[in-house]
């Protein structure tokens, strides 16, 4: 037996029109009586065999659901998905100063943006050793609000650093 056959039994035995009790349902109704069955029969209906394999084993198809490149992805759909992602890349910036900081923060989002990334994450600290206001911090978000690559911004979750890092989704 080769693959083809194996292939056709295989469409045979799960190629069914209908579930199980219906047929049955349906068995009993045309016994009792072969003129109300509740519809003619149908051709069998071939289902995909990488559909049943992916709906067996629990696996999505990603760009199905795309429906292309995103397309058809609204606005808030598309945030609320870059939201919920998790940082593709991140950068430490601990124990720089301001200029080291801005060199590294400009290479890493070349980088970033040349790898095309949607989503990263810069920890800069809470600077609670700085002598006056936390510098770092300062530094990150004047980056941000200069750098064109740079779209919307938070503070993460406070199991990632909370407001000693920052997310950013870039353009």
């Amino acid at each position: 037996m080769d693959f083809g056959d194996l292939l056709d039994e295989w469409e045979k035995t799960t190629a069914k029109p209908y579930g199980k009790k219906r047929i049955a349902e349906d068995e009993r109704a045309g016994a009792k009586n072969p003129e109300t069955r509740k519809e003619p029969p149908r051709e069998p209906v071939r289902a995909n065999p990488m559909d049943v394999w992916m709906r067996r084993n629990g696996i999505e198809d990603k760009d199905a659901a795309l429906d292309g490149n995103g397309e058809n992805e609204s606005p808030a759909a598309r945030r609320r998905r870059l939201h919920s992602l998790k940082p593709e890349a991140t950068i430490d910036l601990h124990g720089l100063t301001r200029d080291e900081a801005w060199v590294r923060l400009e290479s890493f989002f070349a980088d970033c943006v040349r790898r095309r990334l949607a989503k990263v994450l810069i920890i800069h600290g809470k600077g609670t050793h700085s002598e006056d206001d936390p510098v770092l911090k300062g530094v990150v978000r004047l980056f941000l609000e200069r750098n064109s690559h740079a779209g919307e911004s938070g503070h993460s979750a406070h199991a990632e650093g909370g407001t000693g890092s920052t997310w950013v989704l870039l353009k």
